[in-house]
């Protein structure tokens, strides 16, 4: 059995797929657009912020409310492959890839839940 250091030393070391996503809303066709360093973890925790009414985004809270979580949809719109380095800080990779899905969807106003 391993001991707590080696299974926090094992995790350190696991790979998440990391990117940018979009919660869609099939209603109105509204985007909330971010980027995670865990793509397959973040939907579970944008879900139950939405569920428990305490998501940071009050638009898309409102929404969720009015229009059911069947409504909407978790989307993968872009990834970002690791690197060998493992003290790579993956942050501004992440940024830019999602100001480049920011400038080419433009989710505000009408088209999404963010304010420029």
């Amino acid at each position: 059995m391993k001991t707590k250091k080696e299974l926090r030393e094992a995790y350190k070391q696991m790979k998440f797929r990391m990117g940018v996503f979009q919660i869609r809303n099939t209603v109105n066709g509204k985007i909330y657009l971010d980027h995670s360093t865990n793509l397959d973890a973040i939907w579970n925790r944008h879900k139950m912020q939405l569920d428990f009414g305490r998501h940071p985004n009050t638009g898309l809270q409102a929404d969720w409310l009015q229009y059911g979580e069947e409504n909407f949809r978790y989307e993968i719109l872009g990834e970002i492959e690791h690197e060998d380095d493992p003290a790579k800080d993956y942050s501004k990779d992440l940024k830019a890839l999602e100001q480049l899905f920011r400038d080419e969807l433009q989710p505000f106003g009408a088209r999404g839940y963010h304010g420029k």
